[in-house]
């Protein structure tokens, strides 16, 4: 079957005001964490059939340009340090732009559309030995013959995490709107360390840390399967009974539970089942954006998402139920992620001067929160906002990836939206599982259709 996308050209879109001479940025020890990740973001718009191709990837190529002027660390290009580390030299070499073509409308895409179809509207080129002239970020821009646009947005993690890269795609969309930014883009370094004559004592931060020596330790599992994607929406209402499900009963219940950890701990019981655990549950681990702890801007650009090991105390019978219990482990690793933890582990990379960056996610079963995400506020047009948004953290190995994030919010403030990377036959299951079928989720993107 031929495909229904077909490439009209690429080109390098770069700024519209020249980078200052000789300015470099340096990148953060937790952005060095991420080298080797990469994210990929596709967002899709409803646009009239009527609409002259090309015409809305003109503009929007003219206000990338426009936009790049704030963000020289995108346009840059990766140098070495005299230490090793990379940098950003500030050349604004430019974005790599993908525009392309694709049959039928939006709609007719969405209902039918799989991991492998969407992976299609986003490009990427993995990083060459020598990267001086690579492109950290590419944009697709995919308008439908029928009607609809998809833009895709890649970049690798070493640069920034899915929170900026989402606000990349806001201020795009401010500027092609015409609006004002409501805030520049800051690249400033991560806060302080600490003394190094403090003595790392604390178990609490000794586990964060020891998570992180461990995932560079331990062999990456490399399973021989086919990984895909199943997207599935959460309404307000179900994701406010999966809550309340996942509160514990009685007098000493702690705080409310979030619509994250409700919904993580759902996922973790349902995919130990399907994974046949039958003492306990997955190994898995949580990433949550620590921003607010730290204290940073608004503005940040840089990688400021944290992982951390969740431990479940005791033996578990999955044929009980255990969605509460799996759920208080998971508000009890949130409630241990604070400041002087994140402090430590920083301190403990920079002072052992790590070279070989971990694979946070080539291990256990992770999920990701992104529960500070707005992609429905990037309107390129007026009344022209996302009817969906895509979000992929790769490569996957190991036990799978769950992404968390809102729903629009005309939805309500409690709907989510939970895309899970498994191994095929894994994700097939999923679908049928009646612990998660009983919270009746819309089926955004199925397994991939063979027939």
């Amino acid at each position: 079957m031929a495909t229904t996308v077909s490439t009209i050209c690429k080109r390098t879109v770069v700024s519209t005001k020249a980078v200052e001479a000789g300015k470099y940025l340096p990148l953060s020890v937790l952005d060095r964490l991420m080298e080797k990740n990469r994210i990929r973001m596709v967002y899709y718009y409803q646009t009239s059939g009527d609409l002259e191709l090309g015409i809305l990837t003109k503009k929007l190529r003219e206000t990338l340009s426009e936009m790049l002027i704030h963000f020289p660390i995108v346009t840059g290009r990766l140098l070495r340090d005299d230490v090793g580390h990379w940098r950003i030299k500030c050349n604004d070499a430019g974005v790599r732009m993908v525009e392309s073509k694709a049959k039928g409308s939006v709609e007719g895409w969405l209902r039918n559309v799989d991991r492998e179809k969407e992976l299609k509207l986003v490009y990427w080129e993995d990083i060459p030995q020598k990267p001086y002239y690579w492109s950290t970020f590419y944009v697709q821009l995919t308008e439908f013959e029928e009607g609809g646009l998809a833009i895709g947005l890649s970049c690798t993690h070493l640069l920034a995490d899915s929170i900026c890269a989402t606000r990349f795609m806001k201020t795009w969309a401010d500027i092609s709107l015409g609006n004002k930014m409501i805030s520049l883009p800051i690249f400033h370094p991560l806060p302080s360390q600490k003394s190094q004559n403090k003595k790392l004592n604390n178990n609490q931060y000794m586990g964060l840390i020891a998570h992180y020596k461990s995932s560079i330790e331990k062999p990456i599992s490399i399973k021989e399967a086919r990984y895909t994607t199943i997207s599935m929406g959460f309404s307000d209402h179900m994701v406010q009974a999966c809550m309340s499900m996942a509160q514990p009963s009685g007098p000493s219940s702690p705080k409310p539970t979030t619509p994250f950890e409700a919904l993580a701990g759902l996922f973790w019981v349902a995919l130990s089942k399907i994974k046949g655990i039958k003492n306990g549950l997955v190994d898995m681990s949580i990433c949550l954006d620590v921003r607010k702890i730290l204290g940073l801007d608004k503005g940040f650009f840089g990688n400021s998402m944290i992982y951390n090991k969740v431990h479940l105390e005791g033996n578990f019978n999955l044929d009980e139920n255990k969605f509460p219990h799996a759920t208080r482990a998971i508000r009890d690793v949130v409630a241990t992620i604070d400041n002087e933890g994140i402090m430590d582990l920083i301190d403990w990379f920079e002072n052992n001067d790590i070279n070989s960056s971990p694979m946070m996610n080539g291990h256990d079963l992770v999920c990701t929160s992104l529960e500070n995400v707005n992609p429905y506020l990037a309107m390129f047009e007026e009344r022209l906002k996302p009817i969906r948004v895509s979000y992929y953290i790769e490569p996957i190995f190991g036990e799978g990836h769950i992404l968390i994030f809102p729903t629009p919010h005309d939805e309500g403030p409690l709907g989510r939206v939970v895309m899970v990377t498994l191994q095929e036959e894994e994700a097939i299951k999923l679908c049928e599982d009646e612990l998660i079928s009983q919270f009746s989720p819309t089926i955004l993107m199925n397994c991939v259709n063979k027939y």
